[in-house]
């Protein structure tokens, strides 16, 4: 997604086909800045990884022995700890590195290049640390890595060589590999063993040769494959779910800062009036009355003596003008009515108050709009409309988009059995995909335009609600999620503060009025009445 990329490992060089292939970028190799002398020595190889451990901690204790520090690396927990108690048998001083003990780590990894000193560490500790030579190592010949199992990739396995040898550093690096190692088990280790026979070696003799490390190598390179294919597919699958999440993140990037809004709603309504049409194709004129209240809220611009001789393309310019007319009546009849109430707050409070909350409801859900005061007032409510497309459309897309991607996921599980059928799992994953996402955008543009037709503002609800609601602490909260009023019908949420302020002002029983929004007020505050008490023993008992 981005235009350019770049990034900078020394293991990247592995993985070259798949940045290409995938990403379509080069990997270039830069030179050491100092030639490295560090010496990869071959592996030794050995029948059972009883030997390979004790083999391992004799190698160890002669390394320590010669003053040289030591990095046993580990593929997983369990073999450091089990490493770690090799060592205390043997009475060898340590420290185990294993992302257990995160505010050790930087010390542990400070202190690893001590003349002497025996670090045992997983591939992940301590990265991003360069391991720095104590007092007289590089004379005894620097740090040593001890490997006990080569990793599935050559890129983990070179990171851990990495950790000696830098800026021209002396040291080496081995690895001990079993025949009953994980990566041994799937690959080349019945050849191995055969070898092993041939050559008569008895136990704890070891298998130490370049052909050996080879076969490994081609080993880790079938597992990298395996793994690049295996990501690669997923990609597949997810460029599937890109194209879909981009239009979804368009639309409601649009909502989100009110960038082509208003074209987006036109479209909703268009392709709304079209799915609605298409259906009513040869019904009765009352059915056509009928669906376009239910649907569309709106009433047939069709007179019933002309819908018969009416072709198609004219029903849809005729409803979808009719769609527009009304929803711009409602709009305006909507600033019309919270107009009076936005200014009368504006000019008497608008030193204490920013935000407002505008209340519209259709009968069945409510929505509670966050409008600024000062925009509010300027623009004679015209900016109310703004607001709610906004959020009546970032949370239906947000709700539907959240199931959408359950569905999604479901899909994904079951499209395998399409191998039983000798069908492609992707391609049956593809057209299923869309059909869904098809039927996402219908309800997205159905719900859209239901409640952006219908609602609107409720004088009774909020003078009956902003009445009888308890005080409650938290009203600076915004909400703007769609309820239900029928489950919940007192849900609009104000200050006593504000009800009181409205009450002196009026010189009358509050009524007709929006809830305002207001920052909280701590509780040992001065109270913003000016009494000069404290908030707590003021407006705030």
């Amino acid at each position: 997604m981005y235009h350019k990329l770049a990034g900078m490992t020394g293991t990247a060089e592995t993985e070259a086909k798949e940045f290409y292939d995938i990403y379509k970028l080069d990997v270039v190799v830069i030179p050491p800045h100092r030639t490295v002398i560090r010496k990869d020595l071959n592996d030794m190889v050995y029948k059972t990884a009883r030997e390979k451990y004790n083999a391992v901690i004799e190698e160890v204790e002669r390394l320590s022995n010669e003053g040289r520090p030591v990095l046993v690396g580990t593929t997983t927990v369990e073999i450091s700890e089990l490493l770690s108690k090799l060592l205390s048998l043997k009475k060898i001083k340590h420290q185990v590195l294993n992302a257990k003990y995160h505010q050790k780590e930087a010390e542990i990894v400070a202190n690893a290049g001590q003349p002497g000193a025996v670090t045992i560490a997983t591939n992940m500790a301590g990265r991003g640390t360069d391991i720095k030579l104590g007092e007289g190592v590089k004379e005894a010949g620097g740090l040593a890595i001890v490997g006990t199992e080569r990793h599935d990739s050559r890129r983990v396995d070179r990171q851990l060589r990495g950790r000696s040898g830098r800026q021209g550093d002396p040291g080496s690096s081995q690895f001990f590999v079993s025949l009953e190692d994980d990566l041994m088990r799937k690959f080349g280790s019945e050849r191995i063993a055969k070898i092993m026979d041939r050559m008569g070696l008895k136990e704890g003799e070891v298998i130490t040769h370049g052909m050996v490390s080879k076969s490994i190598e081609r080993a880790q390179k079938k597992v990298e494959e395996n793994n690049f294919g295996i990501r690669k597919r997923l990609l597949e699958y997810d460029d599937v779910m890109n194209a879909q999440r981009k239009l979804i993140y368009k639309l409601r990037k649009n909502a989100l800062f009110g960038d082509r809004l208003e074209i987006d709603i036109d479209n909703m309504f268009y392709s709304l009036v079209n799915a609605t049409l298409n259906q009513l194709q040869g019904s009765a004129y009352s059915d056509f009355q009928l669906e376009l209240l239910r649907r569309l809220g709106i009433n047939s611009p069709i007179e019933e003596s002309d819908y018969n001789q009416t072709d198609i393309n004219t029903k849809y310019e005729r409803v979808f003008t009719a769609m527009k007319e009304q929803y711009a009546r409602k709009n305006e009849k909507v600033s019309q009515r919270a107009f009076p109430q936005i200014k009368h707050v504006y000019e008497t409070m608008s030193d204490r108050y920013k935000n407002m909350v505008i209340p519209l409801s259709d009968g069945r859900k409510e929505v509670q709009i966050i409008v600024n005061l000062q925009e509010a007032y300027e623009s004679e409510g015209k900016n109310i409309s703004r607001q709610f497309e906004k959020h009546v459309i970032l949370g239906i897309i947000d709700n539907e988009w959240k199931e959408h991607l359950r569905e999604m996921d479901d899909l994904r599980s079951a499209v395998n059995n399409a191998t039983y059928e000798q069908k492609d799992p992707l391609l049956v994953y593809k057209l299923e995909a869309y059909d869904m996402f098809e039927s996402l955008l219908g309800r997205i543009n159905e719900s859209s335009v239901e409640l952006l037709m219908n609602l609107d503002f409720e004088f009774e609800t909020v003078a009956k609600s902003t009445n009888t609601e308890a005080v409650q602490n938290n009203y600076g909260k915004s909400r703007t999620n769609v309820s239900s009023t029928a489950q919940n019908p007192n849900r609009f949420e104000g200050s006593q503060g504000y009800q009181e302020a409205i009450q002196n002002s009026m010189q009358e029983p509050l009524k007709r009025e929006p809830i305002v929004v207001d920052a909280k007020i701590n509780r040992n505050e001065p109270c913003p009445c000016g009494s000069g008490k404290k908030y707590k023993q003021c407006h705030g008992k």
